[in-house]
């Protein structure tokens, strides 16, 4: 297993994190039970995966019961880093929403205690919060890393001005800064590249992606002519969105084709597609069972070609959005690395357009 540092930090953590969304949730997400968690878990461990994401909200504290309970049990604990998140409804009333102070530090004690730990390694604001000041939730999370109750913080969905403004008011007080941020990324939903991904290359932050096979679209289940008869969009789930269907399925046909050509699975294709992206971390891998655990975790051995991954840039490459197409033109002289990683794979683009 590869170990890489979690942006602007000293924590090193596997590039594969195992997601629990699925513990003690429903038929449409995956309704693993503790048993379960535990076993997948212990494989998730076995292959040297020390990174477990959560979130408060994930069945109303279900999630993060499980865990803590699998965790606290034959020294998990001290082989694992947790990650868990704030942000949504956790019960009636005004203050049990949102970034205030109020609702940060409350939530976080009931993590901890949920999670069976006395700290959080990474907390994680898990939404934007417009209503809040920005100075009230950076300080809120600073005091929590004083205390000890959190080792880092990161950021979860946010925009690039919401990334930007967050470091601007943690640095005027010299707090503590995020140092990850995690967001939807895939073949198919690229739009990160614009502005998230660059912000993290530049400023410091890992990034951990969620849903990195598009809710199991790119698994290679889903093809033109036929559908799985389980699945999460079997179910209704619509994370991501799909605004272009053809795109999708022409994406899906070089996952295919390259699965098949190496003799493993299309997941694992784009999988280490995304492993292998400038400023990518850690990829959060989930499963409603045992077997795609498995065949998940197995990507972190798969290394593409080089042709193998131009195809798959190709076929996925979305449209460059201004300003970029037009510092393409007029800003060559004066690009940073960080501009090139997204520029430059669209020079030959230019040229024969």
């Amino acid at each position: 297993m590869e170990y890489r540092l979690l942006g602007r930090s000293g924590l090193k953590v596997s590039v594969m994190t195992m997601g629990t969304m699925t513990f003690g949730g429903s038929e449409r997400i995956g309704n693993t039970d503790q048993a379960g968690a535990a076993r997948q878990v212990d494989m998730c461990l076995d292959a040297g995966i020390n990174f477990y994401d959560t979130a408060n909200v994930y069945n109303a504290g279900v999630s993060e019961e499980i865990l803590g309970e699998v965790l606290s049990e034959n020294g998990r604990r001290e082989r694992a880093l947790v990650a868990t998140k704030v942000r949504f409804k956790m019960g009636e009333g005004p203050n049990q929403i949102g970034l205030s102070r109020h609702h940060i530090i409350e939530q976080c004690k009931a993590s901890l205690k949920r999670l069976k730990t006395d700290h959080i390694d990474l907390y994680q604001v898990h939404e934007w919060d417009g209503q809040t000041p920005i100075e009230e939730t950076m300080e809120a999370l600073d005091t929590l890393v004083r205390h000890g109750h959190v080792r880092y913080i990161g950021c979860s969905n946010y925009s690039g001005w919401h990334i930007m403004k967050a470091l601007m008011a943690a640095g005027a007080r010299h707090g503590e800064r995020f140092v990850s941020q995690q967001i939807h990324y895939s073949l198919y939903s690229r739009d990160a590249e614009f502005e998230l991904v660059p912000i993290g290359q530049d400023q410091g932050l890992g990034i951990l992606v969620w849903s990195p096979l598009a809710g199991g679209l790119l698994s290679g289940k889903y093809r033109r002519d036929s559908q799985p008869d389980s699945g999460r969009h079997v179910g209704g789930f619509r994370e991501p969105p799909v605004y272009d269907w053809d795109k999708l399925y022409d994406i899906i046909d070089v996952v295919v084709e390259t699965a098949e050509a190496r003799g493993v699975s299309g997941a694992q294709v784009a999988l280490s597609w995304l492993l292998g992206r400038p400023g990518v971390t850690s990829v959060i891998i989930g499963g409603r069972n045992e077997k795609q655990f498995a065949d998940n975790i197995a990507a972190a051995d798969l290394v593409l070609s080089a042709e193998e991954r131009a195809r798959l840039d190709e076929v996925s490459r979305p449209p460059l959005l201004y300003p970029y197409w037009h510092q393409s033109f007029t800003a060559q002289d004066r690009l940073s690395k960080v501009d090139l990683d997204l520029i430059a794979p669209y020079a030959e683009e230019f040229k024969r357009g």
